[in-house]
């Protein structure tokens, strides 16, 4: 019961917290890219794949006390900080959730910007493409973002270096 939600806890509890809403997104969908056991269904949404379903779990976790999640202030907007509390770890004892290690991971991908993340998630939600469709459908899609080459490169490249861990 709530193993879904206990997969989520591990994953905050991986790192030192997770700071942005749509990051939190990108993070848990390119695990589930990787072959990670989360069951959220996405679709493609205007920041790249987006889960409802992820939405409401994080939601119930903060309803639980599970996880805190907390408004940062930034210049001219919010961000949120998750982080898993006191209750949450003690969840996390109790819970038969498994999940293989996704410690390096998570906190590698932790410390790359929201829109690199959001770059590597949408080229695999069109992973059943070949490499050049994909490059043209991310400029499609994602034309406001005007992702360059370089930009294409480097994701293919973390992609790839994910895959290898």
């Amino acid at each position: 019961m709530l193993d879904n939600h206990a997969k989520l806890v591990k994953v905050i509890a991986s790192s030192d917290g997770i700071v942005g809403r749509k990051k939190l997104q990108k993070i848990i969908y390119i695990l589930k890219k990787l072959g990670y056991p989360f069951e959220e269904k996405y679709t493609f949404h205007f920041y790249g794949p987006y889960s409802e379903e992820l939405t409401l779990r994080m939601e119930e976790l903060t309803n639980l006390g599970f996880v805190s999640e907390v408004h940062e202030q930034k210049s001219n907007y919010y961000q949120y900080r998750y982080e898993v509390t006191e209750q949450g770890e003690d969840f996390l004892t109790h819970s038969n959730a498994s999940i293989p290690d996704v410690d390096m991971l998570v906190n590698d991908m932790t410390n790359q910007s929201s829109r690199f993340l959001e770059l590597v998630a949408t080229m695999l939600y069109f992973d059943d493409l070949s490499k050049e469709e994909v490059e043209q459908k991310v400029q499609e899609v994602k034309k406001k973002s005007n992702y360059t080459l370089e930009d294409l490169e480097a994701g293919w490249h973390y992609i790839q270096t994910l895959k290898n861990q």
